[in-house]
């Protein structure tokens, strides 16, 4: 069975050598969306194990929106690349308390594969902040300029990265924002929100850039376009607005995921899960190049 808690003893052994390095400076990934990002259906039996994984700095909240003491998290400290537990879902569910995960043993999202492929790639270090709330959208959640329940996620996202990177200066170790990995669009994909995508979904990349003292992040933008299983009528203008995004904007690029295998309408399964992930670290590495 995959252990989820490392050793405090290994953790501290694992962040001492990081810090002793010639060069203590980590690359930060951020994973942020909705719930294939969180990996709703990506069963962890399912994940090949590698050694890759205990290389990988990672800290986590995810789960049910909004943001609160019923998601799965890494207890605000670092920890080392892995599915998540359960957490604590709200019993019995309502509204869109969705239970955290589709099975018992948790879940995981594009960032095994991501830090995977990147660590496979380079000698460069690689540390992970995983910010994703399952069936959210723009309006309701990601909204930087909603100081209510419609910027939740959203200031979670800041507030989490801000302080993984406090934590990580606090044990000497320099962490170096790199790009953003979204999953997300499957919430907006009706009436009310999906004309209005590109713009909210282009807002909250410029303010997340702003409040994070990012202005290089590179935005990676994804969607399950088989959402609804095609009779979602319209996926096709979220995709569309992704696409709009990434072309007015030289540091974002949009990723196409139709290829990955699913487990239902819905989600990505674990095998689909994982080649997000490495479609990410792929498009990620192109694009840097081509800047």
């Amino acid at each position: 069975m995959y252990r989820y808690r490392t050793p405090l003893v290994c953790l501290l052994c694992s962040i001492a050598s990081i810090a002793c390095a010639e060069t203590p400076v980590v690359d930060l990934i951020l994973i942020a969306g909705q719930s294939n990002a969180v990996g709703y259906d990506a069963k962890p039996s399912e994940l090949p194990p590698s050694p890759i994984d205990g290389d990988v700095l990672f800290w986590w909240r995810c789960g049910d929106p909004p943001p609160d003491d019923h998601d799965s998290v890494s207890m605000s400290r670092w920890t080392h690349l892995q599915p998540q537990p359960l957490g604590n879902p709200k019993k019995p569910r309502e509204g869109r308390q969705y239970g955290n995960f589709a099975q018992a043993e948790g879940g995981f999202g594009p960032e095994i594969g991501l830090a995977r492929t990147l660590r496979q790639r380079s000698e460069q270090r690689v540390a992970i902040v995983k910010a994703a709330f399952s069936g959210t959208g723009m309006r309701t959640d990601w909204n930087p300029e909603d100081p209510g329940d419609g910027g939740a996620c959203y200031r979670s996202l800041v507030a989490e990265t801000k302080a993984a990177i406090a934590a990580a200066e606090a044990d000497g170790i320099t962490l170096r924002i790199r790009a953003l990995a979204w999953v997300q669009g499957e919430s907006d994909a009706n009436a009310r929100d999906a004309e209005n995508y590109k713009h909210a979904l282009s807002k909250m990349i410029h303010s997340l850039r702003q409040d994070l003292a990012a202005p290089t992040l590179i935005a990676m933008l994804a969607v399950n376009t088989r959402f609804g299983g095609g009779k979602n009528t319209f996926m096709p203008k979220i995709i569309e607005s992704q696409k709009a995004v990434a072309a007015s904007d030289a540091l974002c690029v949009y990723v196409d995921t139709s290829t990955a295998s699913i487990a239902n309408n819905v989600h990505y399964d674990a095998a689909g899960t994982l080649e997000v992930g490495r479609m990410f670290a792929e498009t990620l590495l192109e694009t840097e190049a081509a800047n």
